[in-house]
């Protein structure tokens, strides 16, 4: 009889017998792998922690005591444990589903909401702290990854954890891997801890403790075979940099072995002070494809179960963006020694495996650290190296204080290229690339770009390349339109639009992936209304093309602009920006993201019919407002009011 389908909330997870525990992690296996074959998700994460999740719940109680996953991807088994299997789990990640994340409107026993890494022990300090300054009893439990260890964050909230509260657990699920395999210093001293034959760092408090528990003397024969190889079983000769801390290292623990975590948990709960427990897992256990190559199966598409293959995508679908951005940046690198490519340990998710593969002297990942990233490239700037940084939108965010106080400040040549600038539907609002023309438009020096198909994409990085100062280009997640590429790039000219039709009552100023729409839109409205309908493809959004857009402003009825970027702050307000201070009233209708986070969802179009960018609700905005201007306007389609700009 299955397990699972028994289990509505934690209470059931404690009440099973100690046997029944195997079953249900077989059970909750099955389950996630039957979801993600459907969905795509986070295979590997959710494989490894297993019985972790089990084992936490069984020991604490939520919602009163407080998880905290650190980028929260490995919280499917966290979610099936809580009262949510059925046809929303089963709909995870896509519309009228469970998030792929952990949020705190979706559920009570979701405490803190997360998706980028790093976020977990500052967040678990500040609630133990708060339990202390409340006087109230529950227990708080941070559970990150050894990747989350590389994170300048993580490392800030280690060094405040003995000075803030009196305790708190950590549970370092340790499984080598973020998405590509670790890098850095870390990692290595963690794999020494696990490989040194005293690695065990026992007290005489734990002794006593397992003296007292029933499978305690299985453990501390292991100890004993230990002791003849050190000093002193007992006494800690060589304190772990986590007890430097202040927090008492007990590991590394099997984390499949739930019989071991049993005792360890236990430990952990009756602690006065904080503790870390070292907790060893493998990525994708239980399914040996995932288990095979960690970092393709740490996210992953739709995938036959039996298997292990991709579903089929689209037939002959164009080349990704990630895919163009790493080749070309090959191409670029074998011409200039000088020119290197860096990532915060997503090398394939921005292409720069190929950089990695071809010319890996010229290739740098520094783990997920976007702050070190950005600084790095900086003081490679410095020295006649010319460093392209490939991070995603929404993780670039991190690195805004370093983007403006040390490379644009001091005018340092590094090329920023932001894939997934735009929607991530089935990621959610983590993972959105959708505010990155705000954070960046107001910071002097830059220029923002953005093509309009892949081929303009390397053209942009040559101009990136080129220009003296810091340059980002934003791109989409997903595939081209499948133009022809061009045999050498060409360089553009800097701030310098290009004008696809022409127009007389309507021009839309479209950036990006919004010029096929706005072709679109202007075949429809023209053939529909009769209106004469033009389209500039704006290519820069930081410095706009004034030159053509008060022409055009000064030319039309109506002007529109289209973003896959939020409105506020966003391509739209920055034309609304020059317009104004040039004192040309033309109307503006702006069309992008509404002022929230959006949702995740099935796809693009479900999320943009939900958030009022649906093709017929873009047709309505533009001819309700056309429709709307006093009829001098409309009759004099060819002026414009002005005022003196004052310059």
């Amino acid at each position: 009889m299955a397990i699972l389908p028994s289990i509505k909330g934690p209470q059931d997870v404690k009440a099973l017998s100690k046997e029944d525990l195997p079953q249900l992690a077989k059970e909750i296996r099955q389950e996630i792998l039957e979801v993600t074959s459907e969905n795509g998700g986070h295979v590997g994460p959710n494989l490894g922690v297993v019985e972790l999740t089990i084992m936490l719940h069984r020991h604490f109680s939520t919602p009163q005591d407080r998880f905290v996953f650190d980028v929260s991807h490995q919280g499917y088994v966290h979610k099936l444990l809580t009262g949510r299997q059925g046809e929303k789990f089963r709909k995870l990640r896509h519309s009228e589903g469970y998030s792929g994340f952990l949020m705190r409107d979706e559920s009570e026993h979701d405490c803190f909401g997360a998706g980028h890494a790093g976020t977990a022990l500052s967040a678990a300090v500040g609630m133990a702290t708060a339990r202390d300054l409340n006087e109230s009893p529950e227990h708080v439990i941070a559970v990150i990854g050894d990747a989350a260890l590389t994170c300048g964050i993580t490392m800030e909230a280690l060094n405040n954890i003995k000075a803030s509260c009196k305790k708190l657990i950590v549970i370092l699920n340790d499984n080598k891997w973020s998405i590509a395999p670790n890098v850095g210093a870390i990692p290595t001293y963690l794999n020494e801890l696990i490989t040194n034959p005293v690695y065990n760092r026992f007290h005489q408090d734990v002794e006593s403790f397992l003296n007292a528990v029933p499978g305690g003397q299985a453990i501390k024969k292991f100890g004993k075979k230990v002791k003849q190889e050190t000093k002193d079983f007992l006494i800690d000769q060589n304190p772990s940099l986590f007890e430097k801390y202040g927090l008492r290292y007990i590991g590394p623990i099997d984390g499949h072995d739930m019989e071991l975590m049993d005792q360890y948990m236990q430990f952990a709960k009756e602690s006065n002070e904080p503790v870390i427990l070292h907790v060893l897992t493998t990525k994708g256990k239980g399914f040996d494809v995932a288990m095979g190559d960690p970092e393709k199966w740490h996210g992953t598409s739709p995938f036959c179960l039996t298997s292990g293959k991709s579903k089929p995508g689209k037939a002959s679908a164009p080349p990704a963006y990630q895919d163009v951005f790493g080749k070309a940046l090959v191409d670029f690198a074998k011409a200039d020694k000088r020119v290197v490519g860096i990532t915060g340990a997503m090398p394939s998710g921005t292409g720069l495996k190929h950089l990695a593969d071809e010319v890996p002297g010229q290739y740098f990942d520094v783990g997920i650290a976007e702050e070190h990233a950005v600084l790095f490239a900086a003081g490679l700037a410095t020295s006649n190296i010319k460093p392209v940084v490939a991070i995603y939108s929404t993780f670039l965010q991190r690195g805004i204080d370093p983007i403006m106080h040390d490379v644009a400040l001091q005018k340092l040549d590094v090329m920023f290229c932001m894939d997934r600038a735009g929607l991530s539907p089935n990621d959610g609002p983590t993972h959105h690339g959708l505010f990155d023309i705000t954070y960046l438009r107001g910071v002097p020096n830059v220029i923002i770009m953005q093509p309009k198909d892949e081929d303009e994409l390397v053209d942009m990085m040559k101009t990136g390349l080129d220009f003296k100062g810091p340059s980002f280009i934003r791109y989409p997640r997903g595939s081209g339109v499948g133009v022809h590429m061009k045999d050498e790039p060409e360089a553009l000219e800097i701030g310098k639009s290009e004008t696809l039709r022409e127009g007389d009552d309507i021009i839309i100023w479209a950036l990006g992936p919004m010029v096929q729409d706005a072709f679109k839109l202007a075949n429809k409205i023209s053939a529909e209304q009769g209106l004469s309908v033009g389209v500039v493809n704006a290519r820069f959004a930081k410095p706009i093309d004034t030159t053509q857009l008060f022409k055009d402003a000064k030319h039309a009825r109506l002007i529109v602009t289209m973003e896959d970027h939020i409105r506020k702050g966003g391509f739209g307000s920055a034309v609304l920006e020059e317009l104004q201070d040039e004192g040309i009233m033309t109307p503006v209708v702006r069309i992008g993201w509404p002022d929230k986070f959006v949702a995740h969802g099935s796809s693009n179009a479900d999320l943009r019919a939900a958030n009022g960018l649906s093709p017929q609700d873009m047709e309505n905005d533009i001819l309700t407002r056309f429709r709307s201007l006093p009829a001098a306007t409309v009759e004099a389609a060819s002026e414009s009011v002005t005022f003196p700009s004052g310059k």
